[in-house]
């Protein structure tokens, strides 16, 4: 790799980037993270801090992390509708765990900067034209025309202002009486409440709101209980667009560490985990809690590198692996690289993504869908190998919507390869 520069937030650019757009007009691009970086941070240190102490619990088995948001988010759907049903899915989960695990559950959301997409094409075809491929609406346009196709870099301007939005309405609804503990009835989504899930879902709100009834019985005085009224909920999203990251990634003046403050924690994707490239350099230097997807060609040297890389302080909470290996190769895969990095000594916090392994294209549609039993099927593994290795199985990072969508096949509603995308 050469000679090791000290590390800035623009020193992956010595190095090779994946996955970044061409843009096509570099003064623009460079105007436009002038821009970018002299506006005010989305995220506060504080808040990154206190996340970094929550992961460290659910490092040492005393927590469990809930990841789940959208896979790109849209500039199309932004209202207050739609990220209160995200949030209320979220809420829905996390209280169900909560309750079945006895441990506190950590809740992050893939939103509020989830707007960039790897992709493993440069091009797509639509019919007999192609196009340069769509990476999320913080690049171009989906629609499949050239010019929509151009990088646009007013596009991260657009991308920060929504963020910002998002955010604002985040911190309303978990700190301003939406996440009260004892409305759990009302956080029930009207088309699972008609279902065998969603009977068990009411089963267990009905429990815990028994118990509320029962402290409150013991003169416990519930409404000025803060910790049943609000919830702490942080975001997250790929560190994709280095430019972007790096424009809004500042120094703490106390501390004189660097920060990503366009979200509260960031992670690497499949595509981007090289270990001589520009992505796990930049997110090496933040002092943000960071995690890297695990993919079933990962090897020993690789994870053990990717650990020291990104947690040579061996400093618990700082790093998640995010295992994605697909139903089928999970309890082969994971159980020597869990040892590895166990054997090593490296804190790491495991969580299972058990999407993004078992993609496939319906034969009919040509669209891209997961089967619920097999998505299923990837968690049980991922609990089993720890469960055989004596590790605790930290997390999971799962991609849902808060709307009523037709996308994996299978499930409650038993969906059907013609149903998709209904």
């Amino acid at each position: 790799m050469g000679i090791q520069t000290i590390w800035n937030p623009t020193s992956w650019k010595e190095l090779p980037a994946q996955q970044q757009p061409e843009w096509p007009d570099a003064a623009q691009y460079d105007a436009a993270l002038k821009e970018l970086s002299t506006y005010p941070p989305l995220v506060y240190v504080n808040e990154i801090k206190s996340l970094q102490s929550a992961l460290s619990l659910a490092a040492r088995g005393k927590a469990f992390l809930l990841q789940a948001g959208d896979c790109a988010e849209s500039f199309h759907d932004h209202s207050a509708h739609s990220i209160q049903h995200k949030l209320k899915v979220i809420l829905q989960m996390a209280v169900v765990l909560t309750y079945s695990t006895g441990v506190p559950v950590i809740k992050i959301g893939r939103i509020a900067g989830q707007y960039a997409k790897p992709r493993s094409s440069p091009t797509e075809r639509y019919g007999d034209l192609e196009l340069p491929s769509f990476r999320g609406h913080i690049v171009n346009s989906e629609e499949p025309d050239l010019k929509s196709r151009v990088p646009d870099p007013q596009r991260m301007l657009k991308a920060y202002h929504q963020s910002a939005s998002s955010l604002n309405l985040i911190r309303s609804f978990t700190k301003g009486g939406f996440a009260d503990l004892s409305k759990v009835h009302t956080w029930t989504q009207e088309f699972v409440a008609s279902s065998t899930e969603g009977q068990r879902y009411e089963a267990v709100a009905f429990e815990i709101e028994r118990a509320l009834r029962f402290m409150a019985a013991c003169g416990i005085d519930l409404s000025k209980e803060q910790v049943l009224q609000q919830v702490n909920f942080w975001t997250s999203h790929e560190a994709l667009l280095l430019g972007y990251e790096s424009a809004l990634t500042r120094q703490d003046p106390g501390s004189g560490k660097w920060y990503d403050l366009s979200a509260h924690t960031l992670w690497i994707g499949e595509r981007t985990r090289d270990l001589n490239g520009a992505h796990l350099e930049y997110i090496s230097g933040i002092s943000n809690p960071v995690g890297c997807k695990i993919g079933p060609t990962t090897t020993r040297e690789q994870i053990l590198g990717i650990c020291e890389k990104l947690n040579p302080g061996r400093i618990p909470g700082r790093l998640t692996l995010i295992s994605r290996m697909g139903a089928d190769r999970i309890t082969d895969v994971l159980p020597s690289l869990v040892t590895a990095v166990k054997d090593e000594g490296y804190p790491v916090l495991w969580t299972s993504d058990p999407m993004h392994g078992n993609t496939f294209s319906s034969s009919g549609s040509g669209l891209k869908t997961r089967r619920f039993d097999v998505i299923l099927n990837e968690l049980k593994g991922f609990f089993e190998v720890h469960k055989g290795l004596g590790t605790w199985p930290g997390g999971v990072h799962i991609e849902l919507t808060g709307e009523d969508v037709t996308e994996c096949l299978g499930g409650a509603e038993e969906v059907l390869e013609h149903e998709l995308d209904v």
